[in-house]
């Protein structure tokens, strides 16, 4: 079974990345990043932009000492 459904790459408040359907709006918080694509497309996008897990308050936090 494979998925036609495109998705576009969202991003939180806290730079946290995810998928969304397109044309399903987007939840309170979340932006769209820019890529548009097939399930894989997005999650290597994702890949390549979320190489820091840690939500970007702790981030911050941490590097505040």
């Amino acid at each position: 079974m494979t998925d036609a459904t495109h998705y576009r790459v969202v991003r939180n408040d806290e730079d946290q990345y995810s998928i969304w359907p397109v044309g399903r709006e987007l939840p309170l918080g979340w932006s769209e990043e820019g890529t548009v694509g097939d399930r894989e497309t997005c999650l290597d996008r994702i890949e390549q932009l979320w190489t820091d897990m840690r939500p970007r308050s702790l981030r911050e936090h941490l590097a505040a000492g």
